[in-house]
């Protein structure tokens, strides 16, 4: 009988060993402001009023909530933030994350963009992946009018190509510059052609090795289903199927569009639902071959891949299996995952200060929304600066 590996998220000295005691009371401070519902809601507020009649509090931002949770403003800044990460043996992910202005110049400006961070990611060992979303390299619109099998314009014919060459741009970059590709979910009234499109990706340049992942919301209730049946294809296709498991990021916009137009709801009626077909997904890429990202801040599903892991032969090293959880958060997984010799990237977003506001509103609603994940980020961060406080 297999020994369950030693690995334990409890480890404060291990999981906070990159901060400085000054960083650590910074982060003590914006856990606290984002476990007060109320208090975060107020700052965030205030500061997108801020930026949009133009007073001066980037630097502010920069010290606070941007600089924790983002790498910086460019690619370059972020390097410096993931070559950090390095020295504990935590990867990074640079993920651009502007919502551009949904035109032709700049889905072409995203694109050009994400291309740098693939270039820039594939001069180093600790930058193992690229990620793009389809929506910042085409409109939505046509994709959904796609998915609805509603008949296409010729200039949205045209527009879709477009964006179809500028996914393809990406995952060629990435395949011929030897990293891999993430394809990011996105609401599900599209996500049919996203699927389609990164399947196509998959089925042209994972032939020797594993390059494009597409991602599988688990809050759907028919995303197992989903997996499964990609695996089937990738094996009869003859490709590697690459899969990033996720929980989910739009869940109260799809019952509200569900709603509003009749149709039936397309997420798990519970939480539960959810976390048993998220492990059930680890779990079906471990007994079949599917190369994973293990993308997810729950303790729990984390320690129940490096159990399947253990169980299944497979070495912590082995490229098959990637963890991964955003930047300046759960620290205590990542490192000590890392600490522990497991494959770990963080998601590293970047980009102008007030450009990124969108992602860093998203992140905060999300802390506040994930069951008691504030609370347990604070409450982590407490007991370290107790602990250095009693060592000292």
């Amino acid at each position: 009988m297999s020994v369950k590996p030693q690995i334990s998220f409890e480890n404060l000295e291990v999981a906070f060993a990159s901060k400085t005691d000054a960083e650590l009371r910074k982060m003590y401070v914006i856990f606290a402001t984002l476990n007060n519902n109320l208090i975060s809601d107020l700052g965030i507020g205030l500061a997108n009023l801020a930026f949009k009649l133009k007073l001066p509090v980037k630097g502010i931002m920069k010290r606070t909530m941007f600089g924790h949770f983002c790498g910086g403003e460019t690619i370059a800044e972020s390097i410096q933030a993931s070559k950090r990460l390095a020295q504990y043996g935590v990867g990074s992910l640079l993920d651009y994350s502007v919502e551009g202005k949904g035109d032709e110049a700049s889905f072409d400006r995203t694109c050009e963009e994400i291309y740098q961070t693939l270039v820039e990611s594939a001069k180093t060992d600790h930058m193992p992946f690229g990620v793009f979303k389809v929506t910042g390299l085409g409109d939505y619109h046509i994709m959904e009018k796609m998915q609805a099998g509603e008949k296409l314009s010729a200039a949205e014919e045209q527009a879709f190509a477009r964006t179809k060459a500028r996914v393809e741009r990406l995952c060629k970059a990435a395949h011929d510059l030897g990293i891999k590709i993430l394809s990011d979910a996105e609401e599900s009234w599209f996500q049919d052609v996203i699927d389609d499109l990164t399947y196509d990706m998959m089925e042209k340049y994972n032939r020797e090795r594993c390059v494009v992942y597409n991602t599988y919301q688990m809050y759907r209730h028919d995303a197992l289903g989903r997996l499964r049946q990609s695996q089937e294809v990738a094996a009869q296709k003859g490709y590697l199927l690459g899969a990033k498991p996720v929980r989910g990021a739009y869940m109260e916009k799809e019952r509200e569009r569900a709603e509003e137009l009749g149709y039936t709801d397309p997420i798990q009626p519970n939480k539960e639902a959810t976390d048993r077909d998220y492990d059930a997904a680890i779990g079906f890429c471990v007994e079949n071959g599917v190369h994973v990202v293990c993308a997810t801040h729950n303790e729990a599903s984390t320690r129940k891949l490096t159990e399947l892991m253990n169980i299944h032969g497979i070495s912590p090293t082995d490229e098959r299996v990637y963890f991964a959880q955003l930047y300046g958060m759960s620290e205590n997984i990542s490192f000590n995952l890392a600490d522990a010799g497991y494959n770990v990237a963080k998601y590293m977003p970047y980009g102008p200060v007030e450009k990124v506001m969108p992602y860093l509103t998203r992140r905060a609603a999300e802390n506040t929304s994930i069951a008691g994940q504030s609370s347990r980020e604070f409450d982590l961060i407490r007991r370290e600066m107790k602990r250095r406080k009693g060592k000292g």
